[in-house]
């Protein structure tokens, strides 16, 4: 039996491409990974069975996942089990992350070493983020952000999460920007944080992205579609003293996260 942590990611950047003929947007964003995890834990069974600690859909990333590994290699029966830390609906990419885990730890418990080429073609067929999962760490991601370029791993680099009630469909999220007429921003590195986003996103998303910033943050922005946002912070002391404000004040879904390097966000026990 192996566990597979499944870390969530931030977007420090994300500009947002107009539509294209299939109905789908060229992104331009940096990825990084952070400390908050799902679970994942394989073995071999007599049987096939999925097991989760949340209600999810019959179709997820994970079976969709599965599946299609199955048309590529002979598999025999596993129980996989997903035991979920990172909210949903809040564009930190949970669903991504337990996609590429399961690809991940199948080459693991198998001994299989599936072709790079192969294996990144899976996890695009899975889901638009599923291949930075794959690599981890901090990368650039272009295209539909399948088109990757790694960046140097992070300092000793702390921050705060706060997942507000609200819930930020993506599909919902990119109708309501396709209403907006906005330049599509150049590439920027991560180091003052955008998000197209932000321009349709709930009030109470962009309430807090101003309380973080207020409450001593250095940057605050939101991550992905939403509804998640996020501040930065000098170290973890001052992580958790955000936190712990944010939480008198009725904030129960926040996180105190350090930024993963590429190591640390695709190990596997």
């Amino acid at each position: 039996m192996i566990r597979i942590p499944c870390p969530a990611k931030l977007n420090l950047f994300l500009s947002v491409g107009p539509r294209d003929s299939r109905g789908f947007h060229p992104i331009r964003t940096v990825f990084q990974a952070i400390s908050l995890f799902d679970e994942l834990q394989l073995e071999r069974s007599s049987v096939d069975s999925f097991e989760c600690d949340r209600d999810l859909p019959e179709a997820n990333t994970v079976t969709r996942a599965w599946s299609l590994l199955r048309e590529v290699v002979p598999l025999p029966p596993l129980r996989v089990v997903l035991r979920k830390g990172i909210p949903t609906e809040a564009g930190l990419g949970g669903g991504s992350s337990d996609a590429a885990g399961l690809l991940r730890g199948v080459e693991a418990l198998l001994e299989l070493e599936i072709p790079r080429a192969e294996r990144a073609a899976l996890a695009l067929a899975v889901g638009a983020d599923v291949p930075f999962f794959l690599l981890g760490g901090r990368a650039v991601g272009e295209g539909y952000g399948e088109k990757l370029t790694p960046l140097p791993d992070p300092t000793d680099q702390w921050a705060v999460v706060v997942k507000p009630s609200a819930g930020c469909p993506t599909g919902l999220m990119y109708r309501a920007l396709d209403q907006k007429d906005y330049p599509w921003r150049e590439l920027g590195e991560g180091t003052d944080f955008y998000n197209d986003f932000e321009r349709v996103a709930p009030c109470q998303c962009l309430d807090l992205i101003e309380r973080l910033q207020v409450l001593g943050a250095d940057k605050a922005g939101l991550s992905g579609s939403g509804s998640a946002v996020f501040g930065t912070v000098p170290d973890r002391p001052h992580a958790e003293r955000l936190a712990a404000r944010l939480a008198t004040e009725g904030h129960d879904g926040a996180f105190v996260v350090k930024f993963l390097s590429r190591a640390e966000s695709t190990h596997i026990s």
